[in-house]
């Protein structure tokens, strides 16, 4: 394949790939304590420079790039704006910290703080319906008559009417990038679990989502742009090629 013609469909397919992302980032801008994914990519040497035989080596084209390598995507955990809410049960997790939260599928983890109770009075997740967790593992249960009356101070400690109810288990993990997303605002990755996290619980507010419009809206032209603009060269090229055949190769 000509040079010219595989590093501008690599520059396409690259593009291609973190317009998906940027995307997925957009459509959750309004999703609470959504955790935006970033890609990244690293420049790939020239065959001839990473170790090709000497006989492959050109002046010219040794110093170019040899296109570029995906790396995986890597989530951005940053601490998401805080939004006002009237619910006493909605909290946001400041820090490091996730909720635990009980599925039919095993334990999950959360930075979405919007809770309710259920009519057995079970502190449920909105999003995907799941159990909250207490520090002792166990679905934590409060009186579903008096939701208005519950309490939730900074060490997640829960109350209703002065008596003690349970405590949030906020989980930490050492590398929170191992975490899955699994749809419903929940990650997976139980084996990853490494302590109870030191972060603040903050009531009457949830976090907003973590994707920011604005930033997302230039990234995704910018992708577009460099994307139409690699097609342009292949498109300049195969004309290239096209007079290379037909007038410069052509036997007078």
């Amino acid at each position: 394949m000509v040079y010219g013609l595989w590093l501008s469909a690599d520059g396409m397919l690259a593009e291609q790939y973190r317009q998906t992302v940027i995307a997925n980032n957009l459509a959750n801008v309004d999703t609470p304590g959504f955790k935006p994914d970033r890609v990244a990519f690293a420049e790939r040497l020239s065959e001839s420079t990473q170790g090709g035989s000497l006989g492959a080596r050109h002046p010219v084209l040794d110093p170019s790039t040899g296109g570029l390598f995906g790396r995986p995507v890597y989530t951005d955990y940053s601490q998401g704006g805080l939004i006002p809410s009237s619910n006493p049960l909605d909290v946001a997790v400041l820090g490091d910290g996730f909720l635990t939260i009980r599925t039919p599928e095993g334990t999950r983890y959360t930075r979405d703080g919007r809770l309710t109770i259920d009519a057995n009075g079970t502190l449920r997740h909105v999003a995907s319906g799941g159990a909250v967790v207490d520090a002792q593992g166990q679905p934590l249960v409060l009186d579903p008559s008096a939701p208005d009356l519950t309490k939730i101070d900074e060490n997640g400690r829960v109350s209703q009417r002065g008596r003690a109810v349970g405590e949030l288990a906020v989980a930490n993990f050492k590398d929170p990038q191992q975490l899955e997303k699994i749809g419903q605002n929940l990650y997976s990755g139980d084996e990853l679990r490494v302590a109870k996290a030191d972060s603040p619980v903050k009531q009457f507010v949830y976090e907003a989502s973590g994707a920011e419009p604005t930033t997302a809206l230039v990234d995704m032209i910018s992708a577009t742009r460099a994307y139409e603009m690699n097609a342009s060269l292949i498109g300049m090229q195969d004309e290239s090629l096209g007079r290379l055949i037909n007038e410069v190769g052509r036997i007078g």
